[in-house]
């Protein structure tokens, strides 16, 4: 049975969907005022890879990737390079699609972005407002932290620490990994000559990042989740002010499973803008990499460690997905071919090890998405295999079987063939 880690919890629980075989998945999605580097596509690969191995397993996956792309750093972006928004943010958004489809993620039918969701976050504003969690000031609306119980729950933040003094939060985000003690805002209240605003039953402005991704999950999704997954980033400030807006609204609990992945780091630093070691895809891919070959990289560690980016690991990380897709082609080739008949012996060793392609393969992914522990089982299998092959005991049966197994399970691995 599929064990995941959550975060919630910090214990390896048993996955249960709340109703039936649905699974109903958040995926928080990019800021696309800039593209996404490495590190965010780690996310989104070991993200796809979940959302693969539960269809592998016979759920109906209800899956939402989002965009935000009216942020404030959005807006400054746009300014800076005198483009409008959307002009800066579609662009970004095209880039994302042709990579996405390069790297073979499954994206939802339906991106939500935060521009189409503005009518749902003034809902939801306005149902806040009527509770008590909410308050105007000036033209702005403020979340009161302290008004929903447990806030903080997901990072176990210490309230004790929490200021006597009223503090309120203005921007959308703030730099770095801390948090803000005080209240957050909601909505941005128009001031003049600000170039992005809507006309709403609240007055015009336009929605905070932190009431967008409750917008856009609630719009599409409903108020309660199976699975709510992220980088570890989130943990600081933006998941816990997405379950209090949420849970605040509807009173139930936003999410069962909570999931976080770590860093890509690079020669042992995270990436960073004032580091200038941001790794794009198209840096790996003119060092001679393919698509493949990146994502096989960011799957060959499970999503809850950090992955080290180095030339000499990614040499080598190449090396081993090109011998196990040629021991593969090797051995898939033979389906035309009869067997030499080496003996029983041989056919038996066979048939165990064609066996032991599911069996370690789900071993792997059911304790909690270990896809290095996946990826290392299919290629010792595969390497044995191999062995067989080389002497001359696969034939046309068993390659076939080999390969309808291994083709199940790339299907979630999208690395073998």
């Amino acid at each position: 049975m599929l064990q995941l880690q959550n975060t919630m919890t910090l214990s390896k629980e048993t996955f249960e969907p709340v109703k039936g075989r649905t699974v109903k998945m958040f995926s928080c999605g990019p800021s696309i005022y800039r593209r996404p580097h490495i590190g965010n596509y780690r996310s989104f690969l070991w993200e796809d890879a979940l959302q693969r191995y539960l269809e592998y397993l016979g759920y109906n996956v209800r899956r939402v990737l989002n965009f935000t792309d009216i942020e404030d750093k959005a807006i400054s972006e746009a300014e800076a390079e005198g483009k409008t928004v959307w002009d800066l943010t579609n662009a970004v958004a095209d880039r994302f699609f042709e990579e996405a489809r390069g790297f073979r993620i499954k994206l939802p039918q339906n991106i939500p972005r935060s521009s189409t969701s503005v009518d749902q976050a003034v809902r939801l504003i306005i149902k806040l407002l009527k509770k008590g969690y909410a308050y105007w000031d000036r033209s702005d609306v403020f979340f009161d932290a302290l008004k929903f119980e447990g806030f903080g729950k997901l990072y176990r933040l210490d309230l004790g620490k929490w200021p006597k003094t009223k503090r309120l939060f203005r921007q959308d985000t703030y730099p770095g990994q801390r948090w803000n003690l005080g209240d957050f805002i909601l909505w941005h209240g128009y001031r003049e000559g600000d170039s992005v605003f809507w006309d709403t039953i609240i007055g015009k402005g336009r929605p905070s990042w932190n009431i967008q991704d409750p917008a856009m999950i609630s719009q599409t999704l409903g108020y309660c989740l199976d699975i709510f997954c992220g980088g570890i980033d989130n943990l600081y400030r933006h998941h816990d002010y997405n379950i209090a807006v949420m849970e605040s609204v509807s009173g139930k609990e936003l999410a069962r499973y909570w999931l976080h992945g770590q860093h890509v780091l690079v020669g042992g630093k995270k990436m960073s803008k004032s580091l200038h070691n941001i790794i794009y895809p198209e840096d790996l891919l003119s060092r001679g990499c393919s698509w493949e070959h990146i994502r096989y990289y960011l799957l060959s560690t499970q999503y809850r460690k950090r992955i080290n980016l180095t030339e000499n690991l990614l040499c080598e990380s190449r090396g081993k997905l090109d011998d196990l897709r040629s021991k593969i082609n090797d051995i898939v080739s033979a389906k035309g071919h009869a067997s030499s008949n080496k003996g029983k012996n041989s056919s038996d060793a066979a048939d165990k090890l064609i066996d032991k392609i599911t069996s370690g393969f789900e071993s792997a992914m059911n304790d909690d998405l270990d896809t290095r522990k996946a990826l290392d089982s299919v290629t010792k299998t595969v390497s044995s295999l191999h062995g067989i092959h080389a002497s001359g005991g696969i034939g046309q049966k068993h390659s076939a079987a080999i390969e309808k197994r291994l083709r199940k399970i790339d299907g979630v691995l999208q690395v073998l063939f």
